[in-house]
């Protein structure tokens, strides 16, 4: 990236943070766990689904299966169906069901604390290894990029890329590491409260009014 376009992205960014932080000051994770291995599931079976949707799915799972050996020794068959509603739910059985035999044996039963091990686990890439160990760890290793981070980089040009990894690489170059954990959070809550994918009136949008280059495509007034 030219130094003249990192220096604007960064001071983008910094705009973009601090009035985020402003308007959700206590943007977390919406996901219920007890334990580590439980927020990986609940992780896992985010995808392409909503929290609240998983949350429901989660209160009856974890009652079932309350270690990480009711996992190994789960019935692929069952686990479909007690997770169905989550969508794409053969994909999903299969990774945290396999996941869970890597976890305990390759891991002695306890979530890794690198990036590195976390995406040795099946169904776990750099997106969930870095809500997983921000959330469990406080280790910050990066940013998780999902859909609502994806389109809101895009959208702000904060980033000339597509990809998650590679948006991940542009966004730990401009933003702060301090703000790398909050700043997933901050991006899903603009996306569901503010902005959302399809078009609306952008002249409410407090962040519009920072760069309103991010008007274009959506409706205005």
């Amino acid at each position: 990236m030219e130094p003249k376009k990192l220096k604007e992205r960064k001071v983008r960014a910094g705009k973009l943070v601090k009035k985020l932080k402003s308007l959700f000051p206590k943007a977390e994770m919406m996901l219920n766990y007890s334990n580590n291995w439980e927020l990986v599931v609940a992780v896992a079976l985010s995808a392409q689904c909503t929290d609240k949707m998983v949350n429901k799915v989660t209160e009856k799972l974890f009652k079932k299966y309350k270690k990480l050996d009711d996992y190994v020794n789960a019935d692929i068959r069952e686990f479909e169906q007690d997770i169905k509603s989550t969508g794409f739910y053969k994909m999903k059985a299969k990774n945290v069901l396999a996941g869970a035999k890597v976890v305990k044996e390759e891991f002695g039963g306890k979530i890794p604390k690198t990036i590195e091990e976390m995406i040795k686990i099946p169904g776990v890439g750099r997106k969930t290894a870095n809500v997983v160990l921000g959330n469990a760890y406080g280790i910050v290793e990066g940013i998780a990029v999902d859909t609502h981070v994806k389109r809101f980089s895009i959208r702000f040009d904060l980033t000339d890329n597509k990809t998650p990894e590679k948006i991940e690489q542009d966004l730990m170059e401009i933003v702060p590491k301090k703000d790398w954990f909050n700043f997933t959070y901050l991006a899903i809550e603009y996306g569901r409260d503010i902005a959302p994918a399809r078009k609306y009136d952008t002249t409410e949008d407090p962040l519009v009014k920072i760069y309103p280059e991010a008007a274009q495509g959506w409706h205005k007034g």
